[in-house]
């Protein structure tokens, strides 16, 4: 695993070891970010289930000015950190331990909206459609920000969830990409 492009680019990334988190896979994360654009003249990412913080270093690295990365597993937690570490810039990033629903609370009271969202549990524990509702309700994505949503490659998602709307859907193997656009009341 390795940082595809941008100011780290080629740069390893460790994983979390045993089966807690599934890293995007260089070739999907390369095929996500050709998708969403591949560079970015700043903006504010949320990685709400940040695994290795693969998908948030790649975003900083290709331009977006800040991440902030959420995940409850402690050793994902020392592994995103030792990533970061790699980048040089740890001003860049914040990092926290917690569960994907409070972590999404406590951000909706200290935030400004987020451009870039990745959403990418457990294939066991999705509660993709109900977390971006919540996530859309508090107003922490801003208009015309992108979703980027990992699952399974039977899992069938909504075209729309409350103001985002499904723009490309590709199945990876095992897995399927997701992606929605954030659009301000009445746009579609």
């Amino acid at each position: 695993m390795r940082v595809i492009s941008g100011d780290y680019g080629g740069r390893k990334l460790k994983s979390a070891p045993g089966e807690n988190t599934r890293p995007t896979s260089d070739k999907v994360k390369e095929s996500i970010f050709n998708i969403i654009g591949p560079y970015f003249d700043g903006g504010r990412c949320l990685d709400l289930f940040a695994g290795s913080g693969g998908l948030s270093i790649e975003a900083i690295s290709r331009g977006m000015d800040h991440a902030v990365l959420v995940d409850k597993d402690t050793t994902a937690i020392k592994i995103i950190k030792e990533n970061i570490e790699m980048t040089k810039e740890m001003t860049k990033f914040d990092v926290y331990r917690s569960d994907a629903n409070r972590a999404i609370e406590m951000l909706a009271t200290k935030n400004s909206p987020f451009d870039l969202l990745f959403i990418d549990p457990p294939y066991f524990e999705q509660e993709i459609v109900k977390q971006l509702e919540k996530i859309l309700s508090l107003n922490l994505l801003a208009d015309k920000a992108v979703i980027v949503c990992e699952v399974g490659r039977k899992i069938d998602l909504p075209d729309k969830i409350s103001g985002a709307k499904q723009f490309r859907s590709t199945v990876y193997g095992a897995s399927k990409i997701v992606l929605y656009e954030v659009f301000s009341e009445g746009a579609f």
